[in-house]
């Protein structure tokens, strides 16, 4: 049998119980959806609309080329990619033998020139002692004359030895002037300055400065402390100056470029602070920075072929600005980036009261970057050079030892 089936009574009677039950979900899902409304039109009234993000962000850093300053062949290679080099250490080797030959050849001359220097310093004895001598000769020879003269009346002596004894005095005249002229000459060379301050010795010293150099140039050395990058010299390739071999890259002094829409910097200031996270730790892992300086142009401005928007087809993009945001060197050293990894990066922009172009009174007073890897080398010169001049004075000579270092110090 089948059931009886309800009544149309019964049917209407059902119909307005779901109609509520069905208006009082529609009250709570509209209550629920407003009230998610108002919560985050307060959150983002709070909080958002104090912060300005972007994921397009990039881990950017120093790439230091190695580059000889001198040609050679390359005997040695003392690091490779992804290896750490300290500062200093010597990384490439050239062949050294014409540099040693060079060197050797200007040490030589140098040592020449300052024995030659010394000899006009001793050579100033030697010329005040003849100019003694010339003056003995020719007071004899008035002496001769005088007597002579005297005699005339007597006939002692004859008009002929009286003309001999004058022309004795004026060849001891003529003598003596020679003598001091040359003496002139010779305190010329050598009386305002000593055998290291000599124009002769200080050409020949810079020189051995020049040789000494190229010497020291065959080895290069690490400017900075970083991994190795980018190697591409082979052992017996012969390199010319300025040729890259090797990139280093200084791993702990990175910075991100965050590349924010040009909507997005109305309020962002210089030292304002950031929250980063790198895709390569993942979210757990919060890097603290903060806005060191924006960008003189938009990315689009500086790109090898800009746009040309007077050109009819003109689309209107929304242009990006590079921001610089430095990283905190503690967090860096303990998580170690890389260059070109991408960042998540959150700038808190709710002080906007500072500037957004670097002043003034924040330049630097210092360099950004620097190595002192190759003073080592020109100290080395020097003191080269010293050691040749001392030795090659002699202990008699007060000018060469006393005044010759510290004079080719000074150059």
């Amino acid at each position: 049998m089948n059931a009886p089936s309800p009544s149309q009574d019964t049917l209407q009677a059902q119909a307005p119980r779901k109609n509520g039950k069905r208006r009082v979900l529609l009250i709570a899902f509209t209550l629920v959806v407003l009230a998610a409304l108002v919560a985050y039109g307060a959150w983002w009234f709070v909080f958002a609309r104090h912060f300005e993000s972007t994921d397009d962000a990039y881990v950017a850093g120093n790439v230091v080329q190695v580059t000889p300053q001198v040609g050679g062949t390359v005997i040695a290679i003392h690091a490779d990619d992804t290896e750490r080099v300290e500062a200093g250490k010597p990384l490439i080797e050239l062949d050294p033998s014409d540099a040693k030959v060079a060197l050797a050849q200007a040490e030589a001359q140098l040592a020449q020139a300052v024995r030659e220097t010394r000899t006009l310093f001793v050579n100033t004895g030697a010329l005040n002692a003849n100019i003694a001598l010339r003056t003995t000769e020719l007071n004899r020879a008035r002496d001769d004359l005088a007597r002579r003269t005297s005699l005339i009346g007597t006939g002692a002596v004859s008009g002929e030895d009286i003309e001999h004894a004058r022309n004795a005095v004026k060849g001891a005249e003529s003598a003596l002037q020679a003598a001091r002229e040359q003496l002139a000459s010779n305190q010329a060379l050598t009386s305002t300055t000593p055998v290291a301050e000599n124009p002769n010795v200080l050409r020949a010293a810079s020189q051995v400065r020049a040789a000494y150099l190229a010497s020291a140039r065959t080895t290069l050395p690490a400017p900075i402390t970083g991994y190795v990058a980018r190697r591409s010299v082979q052992v017996g390739q012969r390199v010319a100056p300025g040729a890259p071999l090797l990139s280093i890259v200084p791993l702990n002094s990175l910075w991100v470029d965050a590349n924010f829409k040009e909507v997005q910097l109305a309020h962002m200031r210089i030292d304002q602070p950031v929250t980063l996270h790198s895709d390569l730790y993942g979210s757990d892992v919060t890097y603290h920075g903060k806005v060191v300086g924006m960008a003189a142009g938009t990315g689009a401005a500086f790109a090898l072929l800009p746009s040309q928007n007077a050109s009819g087809n003109w689309i209107k993009v929304v242009q990006r600005v590079p921001v610089r945001i430095a990283l905190d060197p503690r967090e860096l050293a303990e998580r170690p980036l890389r260059i070109g990894l991408s960042m998540q990066v959150k700038v808190d922009i709710a002080r906007d009261d500072g500037t957004s172009l670097t002043t003034a009174a924040a330049a630097r007073t210092a360099p950004a970057y620097e190595t002192r890897v190759f003073e080592s080398a020109d100290r080395d010169a020097d003191a080269e050079i010293a050691r040749i001049i001392a030795v090659n004075s002699g202990a008699g000579s007060a000018a060469g030892s006393a005044n010759g270092s510290p004079a080719v110090a000074k150059k």
